[in-house]
């Protein structure tokens, strides 16, 4: 049996995690302004009280974008980034309303997978466009 390789490690988990976001992120940018606003809230736990309906979008953007990206193997590592970033501050969000681990484990559990995929990089396993050859 051949070894699985780092490359295989890349791609199950941008795979896996790509397709978790996509269905995190789709309803969120699909709900509309009110949507937005209720996810936008959670910058308050980092202090950012201003448009809130914007902040929603960005998460929604993040997380749908951010899948995307993970599951093709483009900007994965940027994409890892934005997406630990929403993690924290769900997390954030989650551990000023509940005092329970269980809560907010997921985007914790969430943000070291995705950091781990960021140190990993992408791997050799992902979707690149083939220079064309004139004839």
């Amino acid at each position: 049996m051949k070894r699985l390789t780092p490359d295989v490690a890349a791609l199950v988990l941008r795979l896996g995690l790509g397709t978790m976001f996509l269905f995190h992120g789709g309803p969120k940018l699909l709900g509309g302004p009110e949507t937005w606003t209720r996810f936008g809230t959670a910058m308050a736990a980092l202090g950012i009280t201003f448009a809130p309906a914007f902040w929603g979008l960005m998460a929604g953007l993040a997380e749908f974008g951010g899948g995307l990206l993970l599951i093709l193997g483009w900007f994965s590592r940027p994409a890892c980034l934005l997406l630990v970033f929403t993690m924290l501050v769900a997390t954030s969000k989650l551990v000023l309303r509940h005092d329970d681990f269980i809560a907010w484990s997921q985007p914790v559990e969430d943000a070291i997978a995705l950091l781990s995929l960021f140190v990993l990089g992408p791997g050799r396993y992902r979707i690149v466009r083939r220079a064309s050859v004139n004839r």
